[in-house]
């Protein structure tokens, strides 16, 4: 209570110094004066957080000044750990995503297979050939390639680099021949 009246009457007291412009001019000098003051403190700690001018500090001060800076790298360490452990869990959703979208591709190109030998089963047995004619148009130009000869594709599993990274990492294994 008693340094909130202190406040008060400090800043009556200030408020009727700036309303004399002589007394405004002083005030501005007193306060010029301390920020200058503050300054000069902070550029010595500032040299002194640096390991500058510690000859003057006795052992208490650099005791103090020792605490000081282990708080501080404390807590860029701590920092430091968060953003890390905030990118390895971003990483890990990635990781899984890629690997769920993986796991869909595998399934379609086993479907695609076996389609594929479904249908080179019902078009083996039948002239290739007479397929393709009988399938153009009349008046089409034809590029040599057969469009009605089935596609054959292979599924191979990823493979990792080592047993470690087994279910780490994600490879597309679709190869087409």
């Amino acid at each position: 209570m008693r340094s909130i009246i202190e406040r008060y009457n400090k800043q009556k007291e200030e408020h009727q110094q700036l309303l004399n412009p002589a007394s405004e001019v002083k005030f501005w000098q007193k306060e010029a004066a301390s920020l200058r003051k503050e300054l000069q403190y902070l550029q010595e700690c500032h040299r002194q957080l640096m390991g500058e001018e510690l000859s003057g500090l006795s052992v208490k001060d650099l005791q103090n000044l020792e605490n000081q800076l282990e708080m501080s790298l404390k807590g860029v360490r701590i920092k430091k750990d968060q953003i890390l452990t905030d990118e390895i869990k971003d990483l890990k959703r990635k990781g899984n995503l890629i690997y769920q979208e993986n796991l869909g591709l595998h399934s379609k190109v086993e479907l695609v297979s076996q389609e594929n030998s479904e249908l080179h089963e019902v078009y083996g047995k039948q002239n290739v050939d007479e397929v393709n004619r009988v399938s153009q148009a009349p008046y089409t130009v034809g590029n040599a390639y057969d469009l009605h000869a089935p596609i054959r594709l292979q599924l191979s599993q990823p493979h990792p680099h080592n047993r470690e990274e087994l279910g780490k990492s994600m490879k597309l294994g679709l190869q087409l021949q």
